[in-house]
This record gives C-alpha cells, structure tokens and sequence, in this order.
C-alpha cells in the first residue's frame, strides 16, 4: 500500500486534473488518489492531491485561498471566456491606456460579485454547466461573492493583429500579465471577462498558472513524469501547515481517539480547528474548540497518521 500523504504536482497543459490523478495511481500503485480544486486542461501549476488516508485532509485544502499568474487579452471575447473558445468579437484596444485599464481593474478588487463562466464545472440540476453549453443550452449562473485580495498588472504588450491575417482581425490587443491572490470560488477566466467588459472591448484569458494553495507552492511540487520518485508531506505536516499544531500528550491523544474531550484544553489551541500531533509526530485528528474544551472533529485511522 502507498504510504499515506499529501502529493504536489505541476500540472503540465493539455491534460485534465483527472488525468493527474490517474498517472498518480499508476506511479504510486494505488486508486486511493483525490485532489483539492481542478485546473483546466489550459492551465498549468499546482495541484494537491491526498493520498491514501490522507485524502481527507483535502477537505480542509479545497477553500484555501489561491495565487495565480494569468495573461488577459483586451479586445477579443470568447464564449468561453478563454483561449480554447471560439472568438464572438473584436474591438481594437490601441485607445486603451494603463491608468484607464488600472481603473477598471479597481472595482474588480476587494469583496466582489462574480459570474462564473459559463463554461465552468459548476453543476446545474445535476449536469456540469460545460456539458450544457457545449449542448447548446442556454446556462445561466448565479452570482456568488469572492473576495480579490491583489490584481496585479506585471507587464503590458500591445500587439497588432494585421490586417485579417489572424482570427481576431485587423487592429490592436492589449495583453497584461497579472498576478492575482483571491478566495477560493474565483473565477481569473471571469475575472478576464469583466475587465474585457468594463472598458469596452472584450476580454479572454490566453494563459493560467496556479503557483499557491494556502501554505502549498508550486515550487514544491514534481512534475507528471517523476510522480512515483515524488515526495509526499507526512499528514501531520500537511495538516500543521493548513491548520496549525495542537501538541498533545500520549494519554490526550489516547482520549481523542476514544472520543474523549481534553477538558480544559481550549486555552492551549492557538487556531481553530487544529492539527493534533502526538509525542511521536503523528497527526491523532483534527480538533476543534467546545468552550473551554477541546474535541475530535475528525481522527485519523491509524494507517494514515
């Protein structure tokens, strides 16, 4: 059996998430494989994967929030909202100035209301959204509120599209690396989208990477081809990143896998939940706070401490 862990991987472009996991079974000889928060087959950078037991700590991982590096493209709109779309419009961009573009991207700051794209993997009566676009079906999502917390401009190119030579037609694009932390729920291919929108002409994604989840950076992760020589976190180091250390005794720890409460104990908890960690490293669960106690939330078995 595989030992129990969590798994970074830099997902290549091209390939699903799903596709990760199943070379990850393949390499690491297990099906006990999930992972926390899809990319698109366009993106590339980090997913986490749980192994073995350690698949549920990946409950805690999914609303981590995230950092990405994108590139939009002003003037053209797709349907999809990115470059695996087809084009629905072009506008030239040349008027656009960076204290203009720097305006509209304000308002797309903060705490904000955001449409997801309709091509997106949110479930509609129980069928992806995707699946019904791809269909021919009208799709409409509801709103939801996510929080930006930095966007970015890095660079900026302006680019000639000749004179109908390429599928966008005559005239000038703005391209802008970016740089966005947000919640997790955030849509960067809405993100495209409504600046496209707010200045007039349009706008797709033409390039994703996710390089962090939580405590989790893509420079830690292996690539798709050395998965079976990769290091895994132990779930007690795993969890201490996402939650934080809750050091216990061997007789507190005997309890919480009893379902005992640690009397008293709540004073000691510095985050809530917390990672439990016996005398000897090894994560006993995730505890929680009960006014000045503290409780199991969720033990681990005993192969995948």
């Amino acid at each position: 059996m595989a030992a129990p862990g969590i798994l970074l991987v830099d997902k290549p472009q091209g390939i699903t998430s799903h596709d990760v996991v199943a070379r990850a079974r393949r390499a690491l000889g297990t099906r006990k494989i999930g992972h926390a928060g899809t990319l698109d087959p366009m993106a590339t950078g980090l997913l986490v994967l749980g192994v073995e037991g350690a698949t549920r700590l990946l409950t805690f991982v999914v609303g981590l929030d995230k950092t990405y590096e994108a590139t939009i493209r002003l003037g053209v709109a797709t349907d999809t909202d990115d470059a695996d779309g087809q084009t629905v419009a072009t506008v030239d961009a040349s008027h656009l100035g960076s204290d203009r573009i720097a305006e509209a991207i304000a308002p797309l700051t903060g705490r904000i209301s955001q449409v997801p794209s309709t091509f997106s993997a949110i479930k509609v009566d129980g069928r992806r959204a995707y699946d019904l676009a791809r269909a021919g079906e009208d799709v409409e999502l509801k709103a939801r509120e996510v929080t930006v917390s930095r966007f970015d401009v890095v660079a900026e190119r302006r680019l000639s599209t000749g004179s109908g030579t390429e599928s966008t037609g005559s005239g000038t694009v703005v391209d802008l690396d970016v740089v966005v932390d947000c919640s997790s729920g955030t849509y960067i291919r809405s993100l495209a989208r409504d600046l496209g929108a707010a200045l007039g002409v349009g706008g797709h994604l033409t390039a994703l990477r996710r390089t962090r989840i939580g405590p989790f950076d893509v420079a830690q992760a292996a690539t798709v081809d050395a998965l079976s020589d990769a290091s895994q976190l132990a779930p007690a180091d795993a969890a201490a990143a996402v939650l934080g250390r809750f050091e216990v005794t061997a007789d507190e720890a005997r309890d919480l896998r009893h379902g005992k409460r640690l009397a008293g104990a709540a004073s000691r908890l510095s985050a809530n939940p917390a990672a439990a960690i016996d005398p000897d490293g090894a994560l006993v669960g995730i505890v929680e706070r009960r006014g000045a106690d503290v409780k199991s939330a969720m033990n681990m078995p005993e192969e995948a401490r």
